[in-house]
């Protein structure tokens, strides 16, 4: 029997917004990864590709609104379940960047404090720019937005720009507690705790081991044969459990 494993951990819904002829469908069209899953849309289809952050697999709706001059209605139909979106400008083309006041008073009227990633399109092109990079960084700033500038042709800054806005949107629905749960320890925490399960706070002493490293390890043995005696002492005052034993896992990991 076959089990329909996902291929994600979480799964986010992002719009490309911004005035025609600002690059969206470059950015989109320039992903190795990204496909087309939209079969019932016409002209706003949405892309989809994945990103690993955290150790975490986010997999990305990219929807493309086409950036009509009906912004307000575009605004209203795909703002629905979106938890992030990304604003572009291109920086050979002032009016572009001007056309982002109209389209960030729509987001914040339609989807009030949505994280939101200010994006300036065709960096390649920066010998033709008519927006300064310090004039959009002052921009988003005023309005807590994190700025990227990329190039779709050089493959610059679009993978950070979706990194940043997945965590931000991930961050405000309260996943960053998941991810603490499932952080990915250092190599020295691992086998800092491979050492305790294995000996004790008096032999760790005797261990060809430097001092600084012998202190942290007298660390974590103590702090864990201190939760093992409070849970201990617990369990007999409470009479509802068995006494944990030395079954070869400690009764209190250390975060």
């Amino acid at each position: 029997m076959s089990v329909n494993m996902k291929d994600y951990d979480y799964l986010l819904k992002v719009l490309l917004v911004g005035d025609s002829d600002v690059g969206k469908h470059e950015i989109l069209s320039g992903l190795e990864d990204a496909s087309s899953e939209s079969p019932f849309c016409s002209g706003n289809a949405y892309k989809t590709t994945t990103i690993l952050l955290e150790g975490k697999r986010v997999k990305l709706q990219l929807w493309d609104t086409s950036g009509q001059g009906r912004f307000c209605t575009i605004i209203r139909s795909y703002s629905r379940g979106a938890q992030g979106i990304i604003l572009v400008y291109d920086i050979t083309n002032k009016w572009s960047f001007d056309g982002i006041d109209r389209w960030l008073k729509e987001v914040e009227e339609h989807a009030p404090g949505i994280p939101k990633v200010l994006v300036g399109n065709r960096l390649h092109l920066a010998f033709k720019r008519q927006v300064a990079a310090k004039q959009a960084e002052l921009y988003a700033s005023r309005n807590n937005m994190s700025c990227f500038e990329i190039s779709p042709l050089c493959d610059f800054n679009i993978r950070e720009s979706f990194c940043e806005l997945a965590r931000m949107a991930l961050h405000r629905n309260g996943m960053e507690r998941i991810w603490r749960n499932n952080k990915v320890l250092s190599l020295q925490e691992l086998c800092c705790r491979t050492i305790v399960r294995r000996t004790s706070v008096y032999a760790i002493e005797s261990l060809p081991l430097p001092p600084s490293v012998k202190s942290t390890l007298k660390s974590y043995a103590l702090t864990t044969s201190q939760c093992f005696n409070t849970l201990n002492s617990t369990s007999k005052s409470k009479n509802r459990c068995k006494t944990p034993t030395s079954s070869g896992r400690n009764s209190c990991c250390i975060a």
